[in-house]
């Protein structure tokens, strides 16, 4: 990446762990850093997020540069690496902070967030409405540094990795593999 400014995108797709290893691989994407947004308590901890109790939503705080990868092309990966159409829930992981999210930084990513939604929620994508939440960006609280980098530090040594986010990481990239950096 150059010195020029980058573009921000804050998006929820459930576990972060997930949506950290999909968008760190994508061209064009300089950060993907874990982190909560969303809730109502001020520099929460991992464990109060889990508690459900802080409003936040587990998320990735994306720095791109949009000559190279656009607002509307994080959307749709963010549309086909997770399941949309179930609140507060993507497979076993429940509640709030689990929650399908994208939280916009000004009013061009709104009306674009809000028309990808419509337009997916219209195509033959998901057979459920979708239940995604588009809201207003306030602040990020970047998550514990135990949570950065987490499948290619952790891998197979964690369960949850080698059964839940390798294959969502393996399955985005056969799907999106001309994306790729």
């Amino acid at each position: 990446m150059s010195d020029k400014k980058l573009s921000i995108a804050t998006l929820g797709t459930g576990c972060f762990w997930c949506t950290e290893a999909v968008f760190q691989s994508l061209k064009g994407v300089a950060s993907a850093l874990p982190a909560y947004s969303g809730g109502h308590v001020e520099n929460p901890t991992y464990e109060q997020v889990c508690s459900k109790t802080s409003g936040h939503a587990e998320v990735v705080h994306i720095e791109f540069d949009a000559e190279v990868i656009s607002f509307e092309e994080l959307l749709d990966v963010f549309w086909r690496t997770h399941n949309p159409t179930t609140l507060n829930q993507q497979g076993n992981d429940k509640g709030p902070q689990y929650r399908s999210v994208i939280f916009y930084h000004n009013d061009e990513q709104k009306a674009i967030a809000e028309q990808s939604l419509k337009e997916t929620d219209a195509s033959d994508l998901w057979p459920d409405p979708i239940v995604t939440e588009v809201s207003a960006f306030e602040k990020i609280y970047i998550a514990e540094d135990y949570h950065k980098d987490y499948l290619a530090r952790v891998g197979d040594r964690n369960p949850y990795c080698t059964f839940v986010v390798k294959p969502k990481v393996e399955k985005f990239k056969k799907e999106f593999k001309d994306k790729l950096k």
